[in-house]
């Protein structure tokens, strides 16, 4: 098994543990109790004591550092710090209350603004993809790379759409027919063609993760 960086191992922990809660809370999900936070953004307890599963996983080894978590966990504590855990304790809360197994943990690590640590666990699936700064990114023991195909025509894309105003739902559909032109070396099998805006706990560990794969993210405005 590799070595993995002392605070991956912490956050790996954390993302487990948080996991479990998921995976318990998903046998009886008629009991739970869910809130909504605005138009088609929902929030249950599950969140919440995952959210607080994985805080005090990563603040009983690094009290100091700070947290930006979705649900607002130790929101403010050790603001000025060098490090700040960012969280999505359930990425995909509507999936889950659905029954749809496609969810995740998702907790990143920022040092002087950059991601340098990054772990996203599907508990469904018992998956778990890791990346350390510099060190490339793996999908549990085994390194993952982008693919050798040229062409986005030729991957397996995975996508979402903007579900919950629907403002940004038209350029959404009319963007989509390029895709299939446009030459590409990203190959995709559970990540996402952009969407819109979103919160920066969701991406972040992604965002960590996909350079250490070799995807080279560009923008045309």
């Amino acid at each position: 098994m590799r070595g993995m960086h002392p605070m991956l191992t912490i956050a790996v922990k954390a993302a487990r543990r948080a996991g479990n809660l998921i995976n318990r809370g998903a046998r009886d999900l008629d009991l739970l109790t869910v809130t909504a936070k605005g138009p088609k953004d929902f929030v249950s307890e599950i969140d919440r004591a995952a959210e607080a599963a994985i805080v005090q996983t990563l603040h009983a080894a690094y009290p100091d550092h700070a947290i930006l978590a979705e649900e607002g966990t130790a929101k403010g504590a050790n603001a000025n710090a060098e490090y700040c855990w960012i969280i999505d304790p359930l990425d995909g809360t509507t999936n889950f209350l659905h029954g749809f197994p496609q969810y995740c943990v998702s907790i990143a690590l920022q040092q002087r603004g950059h991601i340098t640590q990054a772990v996203v666990y599907d508990p469904v699936r018992n998956d778990l993809f890791t990346a350390t700064r510099g060190r490339g990114a793996f999908l549990n023991d085994r390194r993952i790379r982008v693919s050798r195909r040229q062409h986005l025509r030729e991957a397996l894309i995975g996508t979402g759409f903007p579900f919950r105003d629907g403002s940004n739902l038209e350029p959404y559909v009319r963007m989509m027919p390029a895709a299939t032109t446009v030459s590409s070396n990203w190959d995709s099998i559970r990540g996402t063609w952009p969407r819109g805006a979103c919160s920066f706990w969701k991406p972040a560990a992604w965002w960590a993760i996909s350079p250490e794969k070799g995807i080279i993210f560009t923008a045309d405005r």
